[in-house]
């Protein structure tokens, strides 16, 4: 049965590195440590699990790490996680390995990073978790790091969820990317839509729409890439009171392929806000029916697929005098997100109109 390394990097991780080792522990048979320099008790949690931990100076390079991990790995798969990373069901990955794992190069598998109140993830989508060793398979970005699946590629269903206890360090990507800009580093696509993202979030907006713009029409950047760069562009427009450019952001993925739930839901809040009630309709509609390909590795936020879309068709039913649909759609809202602070004014709106819910 082929085997499995698990390769980490951390630094000051003693409030989860035990969390993620203990979900995983069963089903990898080494784990490599590379710490990048922890001043907590991050080294001594990790030797109580592995001989194999490893001092690597920080560079500003996420990949630079991740590839010292892999070159200490000495298994027939090299599998990844971070210490804020948990394995929900590690049988699931061990039955994987026992029956499957030698038949690929690369393991696809869900990684859940955003969920609701109750823990239901909102944000997910597929990333490359293990790969096979000996095939040169290395990690490419200083930021937002990633290594490009080739090979005979699998789907396994093991999630590994990740489970942060903290932000991040503040402006840490921005200034990792406008460093290697003072170096001369040209950026690719991928780098240039990432470091657009960082700008928007950084308020610097102008900077952001033309980062973003340059992505939209480059045959070399990843579709999805390209279509949510025209979400981005839009929304930096809007934030510099462009609306007519930020329409035409949106209107540009639709040249590039079918429409997004991301994109049927923000062109059905722009002609909400107009007071076109058919067209925002149509829209949200569109982003209801629409069938995410989760295993295409896009992010899948489920909300625009079920509670944004139902909330606002609720909204438009009720603007346009349809009230018993209205009610209808917000209690399809409700299966999906019942503590909703809209869902729940939105009965008491509809119980003081004498408009009352059915009850399955």
């Amino acid at each position: 049965m082929a085997e499995i390394s698990l390769c980490m990097i951390v630094r000051d991780e003693r409030e989860t590195l035990a969390r993620c080792l203990d979900s995983v522990k069963e089903a990898v048979d080494e784990i490599i440590i590379v710490d990048t320099g922890s001043r907590d008790e991050t080294r001594e949690i990790a030797l109580r699990y592995t001989p194999h931990v490893y001092d690597f100076p920080w560079k500003d390079d996420f990949s630079a790490a991740r590839n010292e991990a892999f070159a200490h790995a000495s298994r027939d798969f090299l599998m990844w996680l971070d210490a804020d990373d948990v394995v929900e069901d590690a049988g699931i990955l061990m039955r994987f390995k026992q029956e499957r794992l030698d038949d690929f190069d690369v393991i696809m598998a869900p990684y859940h990073v955003a969920f609701d109140a109750h823990g239901k993830p909102t944000f997910t989508y597929y990333r490359e978790r293990i790969l096979r060793a000996g095939m040169g398979f290395r990690w490419e970005g200083a930021v937002h790091e990633a290594i490009a699946p080739r090979g005979r590629i699998g789907y396994a269903e093991f999630v590994v969820r990740h489970e942060k206890l903290h932000p991040g360090e503040p402006g840490r990507n921005l200034r990792i990317y406008e460093k290697l800009l003072a170096q001369g580093r040209s950026f690719n696509p991928r780098e240039r839509f990432y470091y657009g993202r960082e700008l928007a979030s950084a308020g610097r907006v102008e900077e952001a729409a033309r980062q973003l713009d340059s992505v939209i029409d480059d045959e070399a950047a990843w579709i999805e890439n390209r279509i949510e760069a025209c979400a981005g562009l839009a929304d930096s427009l809007d934030r510099l009171g462009d609306t007519g450019g930020a329409m035409r952001a949106l209107c540009r993925s639709l040249a590039l392929d079918r429409p997004r739930p991301m994109i049927a839901c923000a062109l059905g809040s722009r002609f909400l806000k107009t007071g076109n009630l058919p067209a925002a309709r149509f829209w949200y509609e569109a982003a209801l029916s629409a069938k995410e390909n989760e295993k295409s590795g896009a992010f899948i936020q489920r909300d625009h697929t079920g509670r944004i879309p139902l909330l606002q068709l609720c909204v438009i039913h009720d603007r346009l005098g349809e009230r018993e649909v209205a009610c209808a759609y917000n209690e399809q809202a409700a299966l999906l997100c019942p503590d909703d602070e809209a869902v729940q004014q939105n009965r008491r709106y509809f119980e003081r109109l004498g408009i009352h819910r059915k009850e399955e």
